[in-house]
Protein backbone atom coordinates (compact mmCIF):
# COMPACT_ATOMS: atom_id res chain seq x y z
CA UNK A 1 0.00 0.00 0.00
CA UNK A 2 0.87 3.17 -0.65
CA UNK A 3 0.89 5.77 2.35
CA UNK A 4 -2.19 6.91 1.34
CA UNK A 5 -5.04 5.91 -0.63
CA UNK A 6 -7.85 7.33 -1.81
CA UNK A 7 -10.80 5.02 -3.54
CA UNK A 8 -13.69 5.23 -4.96
CA UNK A 9 -16.13 2.63 -5.05
CA UNK A 10 -19.01 2.71 -8.16
CA UNK A 11 -21.89 1.00 -9.10
CA UNK A 12 -25.18 0.51 -9.20
CA UNK A 13 -27.59 0.79 -5.70
CA UNK A 14 -28.14 -2.47 -4.69
CA UNK A 15 -25.00 -3.75 -5.60
CA UNK A 16 -23.35 -3.14 -2.12
CA UNK A 17 -20.88 -0.49 -2.97
CA UNK A 18 -21.24 1.63 0.28
CA UNK A 19 -20.88 -1.94 2.71
CA UNK A 20 -17.66 -2.60 0.62
CA UNK A 21 -16.14 0.96 1.39
CA UNK A 22 -17.01 0.65 4.74
CA UNK A 23 -15.28 -2.94 5.12
CA UNK A 24 -12.25 -1.54 3.68
CA UNK A 25 -12.25 1.37 6.16
CA UNK A 26 -13.18 -0.84 8.94
CA UNK A 27 -10.52 -3.52 7.84
CA UNK A 28 -7.61 -0.42 7.88
CA UNK A 29 -8.69 0.97 11.39
CA UNK A 30 -8.46 -2.81 12.74
CA UNK A 31 -5.37 -2.92 11.17
CA UNK A 32 -3.80 0.06 12.77
CA UNK A 33 -4.27 2.67 10.00
CA UNK A 34 -6.27 5.86 9.73
CA UNK A 35 -8.97 5.30 7.82
CA UNK A 36 -12.61 7.55 6.62
CA UNK A 37 -15.24 6.71 4.88
CA UNK A 38 -17.81 8.41 2.65
CA UNK A 39 -20.79 8.27 0.35
CA UNK A 40 -23.05 9.43 -2.45
CA UNK A 41 -26.23 8.11 -4.44
CA UNK A 42 -28.80 9.93 -5.76
CA UNK A 43 -32.93 9.51 -4.90
CA UNK A 44 -32.66 6.18 -7.02
CA UNK A 45 -31.96 4.14 -4.19
CA UNK A 46 -32.48 0.97 -6.45
CA UNK A 47 -30.48 1.12 -9.82
CA UNK A 48 -29.25 4.76 -10.07
CA UNK A 49 -25.18 4.99 -10.05
CA UNK A 50 -23.90 4.82 -6.16
CA UNK A 51 -20.69 6.32 -4.87
CA UNK A 52 -18.57 5.42 -2.22
CA UNK A 53 -15.22 6.21 -1.08
CA UNK A 54 -12.84 5.72 1.34
CA UNK A 55 -9.41 7.12 2.56
CA UNK A 56 -6.96 4.77 4.12
CA UNK A 57 -3.60 6.16 5.17
CA UNK A 58 -0.09 5.09 7.44
CA UNK A 59 -0.30 8.60 9.09
CA UNK A 60 -2.99 11.17 9.88
CA UNK A 61 -5.83 11.78 7.30
CA UNK A 62 -5.73 15.68 7.19
CA UNK A 63 -8.35 15.68 4.89
CA UNK A 64 -11.03 12.76 5.28
CA UNK A 65 -12.48 13.18 1.79
CA UNK A 66 -11.22 11.67 -1.36
CA UNK A 67 -9.91 14.49 -3.54
CA UNK A 68 -8.18 12.58 -6.18
CA UNK A 69 -9.33 9.06 -6.39
CA UNK A 70 -5.50 6.67 -6.61
CA UNK A 71 -8.02 3.91 -7.17
CA UNK A 72 -11.48 3.48 -8.73
CA UNK A 73 -13.40 0.48 -9.23
CA UNK A 74 -16.70 -0.04 -11.25
CA UNK A 75 -19.29 -2.22 -11.01
CA UNK A 76 -21.80 -0.76 -14.26
CA UNK A 77 -20.86 1.07 -16.84
CA UNK A 78 -23.38 3.92 -16.03
CA UNK A 79 -21.21 4.62 -13.07
CA UNK A 80 -18.08 4.26 -14.63
CA UNK A 81 -19.22 7.00 -17.13
CA UNK A 82 -20.39 9.15 -14.04
CA UNK A 83 -17.89 8.72 -11.80
CA UNK A 84 -15.00 7.78 -13.55
CA UNK A 85 -13.96 10.81 -15.61
CA UNK A 86 -11.53 13.13 -15.25
CA UNK A 87 -9.57 10.98 -13.23
CA UNK A 88 -5.17 11.62 -13.26
CA UNK A 89 -3.62 9.13 -15.03
CA UNK A 90 -2.20 6.99 -12.36
CA UNK A 91 -5.36 6.42 -10.90
CA UNK A 92 -5.58 2.32 -11.08
CA UNK A 93 -8.91 1.14 -12.45
CA UNK A 94 -10.67 -1.89 -12.15
CA UNK A 95 -13.98 -2.78 -13.52
CA UNK A 96 -15.95 -5.69 -13.97
CA UNK A 97 -15.24 -7.66 -16.50
CA UNK A 98 -19.03 -7.10 -18.24
CA UNK A 99 -18.10 -3.63 -18.81
CA UNK A 100 -16.86 -2.50 -22.29
CA UNK A 101 -13.51 -0.57 -21.86
CA UNK A 102 -14.54 3.04 -22.97
CA UNK A 103 -12.12 4.70 -24.90
CA UNK A 104 -11.57 7.97 -22.95
CA UNK A 105 -9.94 4.91 -20.49
CA UNK A 106 -8.16 3.06 -22.74
CA UNK A 107 -5.00 4.46 -22.42
CA UNK A 108 -5.03 3.76 -18.64
CA UNK A 109 -3.93 1.38 -16.16
CA UNK A 110 -6.69 -0.78 -15.59
CA UNK A 111 -8.10 -3.82 -14.64
CA UNK A 112 -10.74 -6.26 -15.24
CA UNK A 113 -12.37 -9.01 -13.33
CA UNK A 114 -15.25 -10.93 -13.20
CA UNK A 115 -16.51 -9.89 -10.02
CA UNK A 116 -20.48 -9.98 -10.64
CA UNK A 117 -20.09 -13.57 -12.67
CA UNK A 118 -17.94 -14.87 -10.12
CA UNK A 119 -20.63 -14.22 -7.13
CA UNK A 120 -23.53 -16.19 -9.19
CA UNK A 121 -21.35 -18.53 -10.56
CA UNK A 122 -18.56 -19.61 -7.59
CA UNK A 123 -20.47 -18.34 -4.58
CA UNK A 124 -23.87 -19.01 -5.63
CA UNK A 125 -25.27 -15.50 -4.36
CA UNK A 126 -25.09 -12.66 -7.16
CA UNK A 127 -25.78 -10.52 -3.48
CA UNK A 128 -22.40 -11.55 -2.52
CA UNK A 129 -20.49 -9.24 -5.67
CA UNK A 130 -19.22 -6.69 -3.06
CA UNK A 131 -17.43 -9.06 -0.86
CA UNK A 132 -15.83 -10.45 -3.90
CA UNK A 133 -15.05 -7.07 -4.90
CA UNK A 134 -13.60 -6.15 -1.55
CA UNK A 135 -11.10 -8.97 -1.75
CA UNK A 136 -9.90 -7.92 -4.93
CA UNK A 137 -9.35 -4.34 -4.32
CA UNK A 138 -7.61 -5.47 -0.97
CA UNK A 139 -5.35 -7.65 -3.27
CA UNK A 140 -4.67 -5.14 -6.15
CA UNK A 141 -3.81 -2.62 -3.43
CA UNK A 142 -2.21 -4.87 -0.38
CA UNK A 143 -4.14 -2.92 2.04
CA UNK A 144 -4.54 -5.14 4.85
CA UNK A 145 -3.99 -9.42 5.75
CA UNK A 146 -6.64 -11.45 5.03
CA UNK A 147 -7.14 -12.49 8.08
CA UNK A 148 -7.96 -8.67 8.83
CA UNK A 149 -10.36 -8.54 6.12
CA UNK A 150 -11.85 -11.60 7.21
CA UNK A 151 -12.84 -9.92 10.44
CA UNK A 152 -13.87 -6.64 9.37
CA UNK A 153 -16.49 -8.75 6.47
CA UNK A 154 -17.89 -10.93 9.90
CA UNK A 155 -18.60 -7.65 11.64
CA UNK A 156 -20.72 -5.72 9.25
CA UNK A 157 -22.39 -9.29 7.32
CA UNK A 158 -26.06 -10.38 8.96
CA UNK A 159 -25.83 -13.01 11.14
CA UNK A 160 -26.52 -16.63 9.17
CA UNK A 161 -24.79 -15.09 5.41
CA UNK A 162 -21.19 -16.00 6.92
CA UNK A 163 -20.39 -19.33 4.92
CA UNK A 164 -21.32 -17.31 1.58
CA UNK A 165 -19.51 -13.92 2.44
CA UNK A 166 -16.76 -15.69 3.61
CA UNK A 167 -16.61 -17.93 0.07
CA UNK A 168 -17.01 -14.66 -1.61
CA UNK A 169 -13.83 -13.42 0.02
CA UNK A 170 -11.96 -16.33 -0.90
CA UNK A 171 -13.30 -16.10 -4.30
CA UNK A 172 -12.24 -12.24 -4.51
CA UNK A 173 -8.74 -13.08 -3.37
CA UNK A 174 -8.01 -15.60 -6.16
CA UNK A 175 -10.18 -13.50 -9.22
CA UNK A 176 -6.20 -11.82 -10.08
Amino acid sequence: MRNREEIRLVGSGGQGVILASVILAEAAILAGKNAAQSQSYGPEARGGACMAQAVISNGDLGFPKVRVPSFLMALTEQSLEKYGRNLPEDTVILVDSSLEIPEWLAARKYYKAPILQSAIEQVGKAQTANIVSVAVVNKLLDLVPPEVLKEAVAARIPKGTEAANFKALEVGMNLL
